[in-house]
């Protein structure tokens, strides 16, 4: 092979020269079309006009929507969690009013009445009874205390249980029950005094407006009972028992 002349390698040496200037410059423009890009997927107000404008405007909204905002969003109740049974359809009444004695005339002088109004629970109500006091912090909620009543204080017949509660601690053998029925408050108050005085408990009868308490004592044992006239007919009951 002949040796390349010296004529022939300067030509050569401009054209890997050219070469090489030519591949500088494409990796400069590739750069920086690479910079372009990357600027305009990253958001940059800069290099985007319609996203600078849509970020520098103002938001638009409606005063008259604010309020509905998040309507079904998840809130904490108003109140704490009943153990209450919904109120169904009440039964109607199967008690015989023959069958019962009519208790004692009432007195219109009924502080138990008033201090009922101002009790919202079961263990309220039970806590204006003396020597109830120490029985409260160990009650038990469960419809099943509403059989566990003494036979004289049995849930009125075909009555709705709506909230039950026990403590059978020693010295306590305590129960409350809350009740719906159909019948009149005046015939729940008879039945309970017809069945009480029949147990050998004393008995006193106290009205105040549409609620009736009826109460009493055999030996350590008391009863108390609240009968409210619901407005739109039946009664709601409270029954208060310890011991018995």
């Amino acid at each position: 092979m002949k040796a390349l002349s010296r004529h022939m390698l300067i030509p050569l040496g401009c054209l890997m020269l050219a070469g090489c200037g030519g591949a500088n410059d494409d990796d400069a423009q590739l750069n920086a079309l690479d910079k372009e890009l990357a600027a305009m997927n990253d958001g940059s107000p800069a290099r985007d006009p319609q996203l600078r404008e849509a970020l520098g405007g103002q938001i638009m909204v409606d005063p008259g929507l604010t309020q509905s905002a998040n309507a079904n969003a998840l809130r904490p109740p108003n109140q704490p969690a009943s153990d209450k049974v919904p109120s169904l359809p009440l039964a109607p009444d199967p008690v015989d009013a023959r069958s019962l004695k009519s208790a004692p005339p009432a007195s219109r002088d009924c502080p138990e009445c008033r201090a009922s109004a101002s009790a919202f629970t079961l263990a309220a109500k039970a806590g204006q009874q003396a020597g109830n006091a120490a029985c409260l912090s160990g009650l038990r909620y469960s419809a099943a205390w509403a059989q566990r009543l003494p036979g004289a204080f049995a849930p009125y017949p075909a009555a709705q249980v709506a909230e039950a509660a026990g403590n059978d601690a020693a010295g306590c053998g305590l129960r409350i029950v809350s009740l719906r029925t159909s019948a009149a408050a005046s015939k729940v108050i008879d039945y309970y005094y017809t069945h009480a005085s029949g147990a050998g408990y004393s008995a006193e009868h106290k009205m105040d407006g549409a609620q009736h308490v009826l109460g009493g004592t055999r030996g350590d044992a008391a009863y108390m009972v609240y009968a409210t006239q619901r407005s739109g007919g039946g009664t709601d009951v409270d029954l208060v028992v310890k011991g018995g």
